[in-house]
């Protein structure tokens, strides 16, 4: 049974910094595309970053430059270091792992960004 736990949501000002975690078990994580969505109130899941096996990142726009995803395979865990946060960040933070067409979800963590 595949599990993601995300970690490390929470309330922090303009400018401020999140780092989130997510611990993924029961998929074969290290060739799993492992990745970042958010949520934001009233609007659609987007995507914020993905990183392959191969180590091939992909961002959003809207937040490259500010957010790093990185992965450690060893511990089976993906993390998203967000920098220079902003309001408009403000959503709820999901964890995702793609696997043959796949694609597998965490139960999400809240970020909030106050002005």
């Amino acid at each position: 049974q595949v599990q993601l736990v995300e970690s490390g949501g929470g309330l922090v000002q303009t400018g401020g910094s999140l780092r989130l975690s997510c611990a993924a078990s029961g998929v074969v994580f290290s060739a799993s595309v492992m990745g970042w969505y958010r949520q934001a109130p009233g609007k659609q899941r987007e995507l914020v970053a993905t990183l392959t096996s191969g180590s091939v990142t992909n961002y959003a726009g809207s937040v490259k430059g500010r957010f790093t995803i990185s992965r450690d395979n060893a511990k089976n865990t993906v993390n998203l270091q967000m920098n220079s946060l902003k309001p408009e960040d403000t959503a709820v933070y999901y964890c995702n792992a793609l696997r043959y067409g796949i694609m597998y979800w965490g139960k999400g963590t809240l970020v909030t960004v106050s002005s």
